[in-house]
């Protein structure tokens, strides 16, 4: 199915942000809008849901992107199966989030397309190929939300700190599909400089990395925390934004720890306002590839997940204090490419679900 041509104003909005005028090119969605160009209005409304280069306007640009999934928007609707997911300006209903995935690939939305697949376990054409006419809500009917929200069965590599892994976790179409929709959005990974409390490129972490947004994430990336929350235990509302990490021969994370470091500059005050990290969640895309162990030195574990893997360790104590112990990295391959997915948990919720005064569903 071909595009349709961009409206004038999406292409002044374009021009706009290319020559840094940020506040025209929002102003030139904001006309689009009115207009009732539904590509404005879901531009409009993802850059608000998240202040991008715009005001931080969550409430607004939730129910921009509600109003054009309402009027027949694709990248619209599969936006509102993510916030659905999430009872985020909607009420959180999982089978809602489905048929609007649903509804996004009926109006020939390619990544909702890829997503319903993969969770169909059934192999997605090659990426950037069309996707074959299909019935999309037959391709839906056999997928199991209850395993998504059930825990998986897992093995101790360490009691105490704990360190656990879960075999089969997420299937190979999965797998693809993260690999494949992460391989666009790759940077270079940045640490975190206390002095001057910025990231910036170091030689600890020569890696790349994709990271994903509230105005970003899919519906499979919820799912994906739901059965990570199922695995460790933690609410899903405490989780941060998703991260794939790719790493190519001799990249590597050095030794580190996850945690929020107490030596930080105003560590009470963001311990206080967005908790401890208390869990890191990997999951394994892929093992063809040689070395690139996620190592732990002070325990004396080595671990090469294989595709598919889930894995998770406890980086503080049960007084939300620091654990020393969980020293850790992520070895660089010798041979090939590692990719993996990186969830980082909190003791407290980052993400609230915050319902709609109307409930908006997909029709």
């Amino acid at each position: 199915m071909s595009q349709p041509t961009p409206s004038s104003e999406l292409v002044l909005a374009e021009q706009h942000d290319a020559a840094g005028r940020n506040d025209d090119a929002i102003n030139a969605l904001a006309r689009g809008t009115g207009a009732g160009d539904l590509s404005c209005m879901t531009l409009l409304g993802k850059r608000l849901l998240v202040g991008d280069r715009a005001p931080l306007l969550a409430a607004e640009g939730a129910r921009f992107l509600q109003d054009a999934a309402l009027r027949g928007g694709a990248e619209a609707a599969a936006r509102m199966a993510s916030l659905a997911a999430l009872g985020l300006y909607c009420t959180q209903n999982w089978q809602q989030a489905l048929r609007w995935l649903i509804l996004a690939a009926e109006r020939h939305w390619q990544p909702a397309h890829r997503q319903l697949l993969a969770l169909a376990n059934i192999a997605a054409t090659t990426e950037g190929a069309p996707t074959p006419p299909r019935d999309w809500s037959g391709v839906a009917a056999d997928i199991d939300f209850a395993r998504w929200r059930n825990a998986a069965a897992s093995r101790e590599l360490s009691t105490d700190p704990q360190v656990r892994v879960l075999e089969a976790f997420i299937t190979a179409t999965i797998c693809d599909w993260m690999i494949a929709r992460s391989q666009s959005c790759l940077t270079r990974a940045r640490v975190y400089d206390p002095v001057n409390r910025r990231d910036v490129v170091g030689t600890t972490r020569t890696n790349s990395v994709a990271n994903f947004n509230l105005a970003q994430i899919e519906l499979l990336d919820v799912l994906l925390q739901a059965r990570m929350s199922a695995a460790c235990g933690v609410p899903m509302c405490n989780m941060e934004a998703p991260a794939v990490l790719h790493y190519a021969a001799g990249e590597e994370a050095a030794e580190h720890y996850d945690f929020v470091s107490p030596d930080l500059p105003n560590y009470a005050q963001e311990i206080d306002r967005n908790g401890q990290r208390i869990v890191t969640f990997l999951i394994y895309l892929n093992d063809d590839y040689e070395g690139g162990e996620t190592s732990f030195p002070t325990l004396g574990l080595n671990h090469k997940g294989r595709r598919g893997e889930g894995l998770f360790f406890v980086n503080s104590h049960t007084d939300m204090q620091p654990d020393l112990r969980m020293l850790h990295a992520g070895r660089a391959p010798t041979r090939g490419e590692k990719w993996i997915v990186s969830q980082f948990i909190r003791s407290r919720a980052t993400l609230i679900p915050i319902p709609a005064r109307a409930v908006y569903q997909a029709r």
